[in-house]
């Protein structure tokens, strides 16, 4: 309220707006605004009267039904595999009075695995699967009353007696989103493992599929991710140590690639040392170092390998036998370096977000990383060795993890190396809504169906 007080003090037309606010439930802490206003909000927040000014609000996300009738509400679209746990798919469902008429609302969580491209499907030929990983009925919900989120507790507060919450699960091992970047020339929708929370209104279990009944669907789309590790360290540096000797000569050229780190974050350098030897009677021409992207995609048992990141160099080269060289390279894996890489495989992408490539796929203590299901996302550092037409290549890979960081563990980290000021203060207020009764919400709107005038009538 501080930072309000602030604006409300270098305003001379505002002597009489604080009370106000006050009264509205309006209530305003320093800090970065995590959303912006919409058009569509239902809401009226500090930020609209003072555009300048910081205020830290809930972002909800809300979709509603063609025909208005039925409105879905979620606290985010982002849900993460912690790797004992995931985030349980919490929200709230609010239906115009005397819609129902003995109907019933059920809900949904959908996960589509399109492993083939949409416009090769022929003869009745799908390239996808579509399951249902969790169902229940929502309104009348049938289960016991459950401990409720602190923002479904602010949304039925706010929205009234017609809001009824609701929780889904995400089952053991569930993949993770991926999508495959399509091609120049591809059509429909892209390979991966995409996640929707569906909620229909019907008077039996099962969705009917007719264009009225379309009126009253809405869909969400989501996200499963998995974070790195809280902490990254102490760990044994990957590295990897290899040889080739030659049919016709004696002696042989040793490679040794060990990598600074073993999880990197999305957009971080990663660093390699190589340590040549070349104790054989061929010399080395070049060095070319990769980023490799490895992607299993487990429902048809295929594999393939993309480089996302690319080094060629010639500095020391050539390296005459009985000669020594030792470098470290940096290379940056980068989405928007491989915008037009047909087949990369990226973190499952909605609609406006800026895309990451897709992050290592991780898998619980005692369990296989073969135990895993959907596109099985790894990495590795490549380092090829040219010894010329008839020498052949010295080829090692290195894998590492690459990962989103937790939220919050980079704030850590630059909060320690500029000494503990500014930054600082920003985690404090970053959940001061969970204890907070004052509505700082923010609503935003999902797109609509895209459904044509055939469709409405």
């Amino acid at each position: 309220m501080y930072a309000l007080q602030q604006i409300l003090t270098n305003n001379p037309c505002s002597e009489n707006i604080l009370p106000s606010l006050t009264a509205a439930g309006i209530h305003a802490v320093s800090g970065t605004s995590t959303s912006k206003s919409r058009k569509n909000s239902r809401l009226v927040t500090a930020r609209d009267i003072f555009p300048n000014s910081m205020v830290v609000a809930v972002k909800v996300f809300k979709k509603t039904t063609p025909n208005g009738k039925v409105t879905v509400y979620l606290s985010r679209r982002d849900f993460i595999d912690h790797l004992d746990y995931t985030d349980p798919i919490d929200g709230v469902i609010v239906v115009e009075d005397g819609y129902l008429q003995g109907r019933k609302v059920f809900g949904q969580v959908l996960t589509v695995y399109r492993y083939g491209r949409e416009e090769d499907e022929v003869m009745g030929v799908k390239f996808s699967k579509e399951m249902v990983i969790a169902a229940d009925q929502l309104v009348p919900c049938k289960k016991e009353k459950q401990k409720l989120t602190a923002v479904q507790e602010k949304l039925i507060a706010k929205l009234g007696d017609n809001a009824h919450p609701f929780t889904f699960q995400f089952p053991d091992m569930a993949p993770c989103s991926v999508t495959l970047q399509p091609g120049e020339d591809d059509q429909g929708k892209p390979l991966g493992v995409e996640y929707y929370v569906k909620c229909y209104v019907s008077a039996e279990e099962d969705a009917p599929k007719t264009q009225a009944a379309k009126r009253s669907t809405v869909q969400l789309a989501i996200k499963k991710l998995q974070f790195a590790p809280p902490s990254r360290g102490p760990h044994r540096l990957p590295s990897s140590l290899v040889s080739k000797g030659f049919t016709f000569s004696s002696g042989k050229i040793n490679l040794e690639v060990t990598l600074d780190k073993d999880i990197y974050y999305h957009g971080e350098k990663i660093g390699a040392n190589l340590m040549i030897s070349n104790n054989s009677r061929k010399p080395v021409r070049n060095i070319k170092i990769y980023v490799v992207q490895h992607c299993e995609v487990t429902l048809v048992n295929t594999q393939f390998s993309k480089y996302v990141a690319s080094l060629e160099t010639r500095e020391g080269c050539p390296i005459t036998p009985g000669a020594s060289f030792t470098k470290v390279v940096y290379l940056v894996p980068l989405a928007s370096s491989n915008k037009d890489r047909r087949g990369v495989a990226l973190d499952g992408r909605l609609k406006d977000d800026d895309a990451n490539l897709a992050s290592s796929t991780l898998v619980p203590e005692g369990k296989c990383a073969i135990d895993a299901i959907g596109i099985v996302i790894s990495y590795s550092l490549r380092v090829k060795l040219n010894c010329g037409t008839l020498g052949g290549e010295l080829v090692t890979d290195v894998p590492f993890k690459l990962l989103h960081p937790i939220p919050g563990s980079v704030e850590k980290e630059r909060a320690h190396a500029l000494k503990k000021m500014k930054s600082m203060d920003k985690g404090r207020y970053e959940q001061s809504f969970a204890n907070d009764d004052e509505d700082n919400i923010v609503f935003e709107d999902f797109a609509r169906f895209r459904l044509s005038r055939d469709e409405l009538e």
